[in-house]
């Protein structure tokens, strides 16, 4: 019999597979090394693949796809209630086998090597502004005990705390001026990282004609439009703007029964990092709709929203309402027109 479907369990260097016939029978059930991957699948007749998205899947995707096979990622979340006995590799696998079958199962889009090395100057750009904050939150702290207050934001540790390791009045002991200028080094060294890895993706951000054509949407600048961009990845695999809204977890969350709707705050799907940016970028535009004494469409929409609930639901559904706008640029090849919707409203 033919082995159809093929579930592949991930892991560093022990792959665990489960393969089926076209009726369900286990015709493969095997553990095989890194090494060892590349000869097992190109020898095997091209089939449908399933996989858990996580570390190095969309590595071993486009590997498969290059032998002939046809590739699936699932969220994780999607597969764990296919398990049916205690977890283990070889339940994990079975269970990826036969997830990747179900007719109306939801996939993850298979990322190329130019946006996975886009997302990663993201993950380090995070990475070095958070190792920012905690450095400045410390020098904040260590001061505190000796009674030298820092105004809040992290602009004040550049601007103040220099004088006052140099101020003499001060009963600071020598040792320790010495160790708020190496962490103010530090600090320095952190922000220079921040702005250069900044640098390389606005750079791409400007060879990229999708990238740019999102950088048009008010509240999305050139960091949220590459982020986006390579996310999402081919932006046709959503049926739908609401589609891409949900997966960001930018909707409310539901908990209904018996007919009766409940719906909660936003359910926090996703990707955290993006949803964060197109949230902070839509607090900038509400924030200058509000000053605006002449708003446009979108300023008055914004704030009937502000009036009827407030500034940060307001944020919300505008980063709803910019998801929605990108999935439709992308897939539909547009530029973005600020007055395109209030003129087929008005045709």
């Amino acid at each position: 019999m033919k082995v159809t479907t093929v579930g592949i369990d991930l892991a560093k260097n022990v792959f665990q597979i489960h393969g089926v016939s076209e009726f369900g029978k286990p015709l493969i059930k095997k553990q095989l090394r890194r090494n060892q991957m590349a000869e097992f699948f190109v020898n095997l007749p091209p089939c449908l693949v399933g996989m858990e998205a996580c570390g190095s899947a969309h590595h071993w995707a486009r590997k498969l796809q290059a032998m002939g096979h046809t590739v699936k990622l699932m969220a994780a979340q999607f597969v764990k209630p296919y398990v049916k006995t205690n977890k283990n590799d070889a339940a994990d696998a079975e269970a990826i086998c036969e997830a990747v079958t179900r007719p109306n199962m939801r996939f993850v889009p298979i990322k190329n090597v130019e946006q996975q090395s886009v997302l990663l100057l993201h993950r380090a750009r995070q990475g070095f502004v958070k190792a920012r904050t905690a450095q400045a939150n410390q020098i904040r702290g260590m001061l505190s005990e000796f009674g030298l207050i820092i105004p809040l934001g992290i602009r004040h540790i550049a601007n103040h705390v220099p004088e006052l390791i140099e101020d003499a009045s001060n009963v600071l002991p020598g040792s320790f001026r010495l160790l708020i200028e190496r962490l103010l080094n530090h600090l320095k060294e952190l922000d220079r990282q921040v702005d250069e890895l900044e640098s390389q993706i606005v750079a791409w951000h400007r060879q990229s004609e999708a990238s740019s054509k999102l950088a048009r949407i008010p509240g999305i600048g050139p960091i949220t439009a590459s982020a986006l961009v390579a996310s999402l990845g081919d932006a046709k695999s959503f049926d739908s703007g609401r589609q891409v809204a949900a997966w960001l977890g930018l909707v409310p969350k539901q908990h209904s029964s018996g007919g009766r709707q409940n719906l909660l705050g936003i359910s926090k799907r996703g990707d955290s990092y993006l949803r964060t940016l197109l949230i902070h970028g839509a607090r900038s535009v509400v924030l200058r709709a509000s000053l605006k004494s002449d708003p446009n469409r979108t300023c008055s929409w914004i704030n009937d929203v502000v009036n009827r609930r407030n500034k940060n639901v307001a944020a919300v559904a505008l980063a709803n309402k910019n998801a929605r706008i990108a999935w439709a640029l992308l897939t539909h090849d547009r530029r973005y027109e600020a007055g395109y919707i209030a003129s087929k409203a008005s045709a």
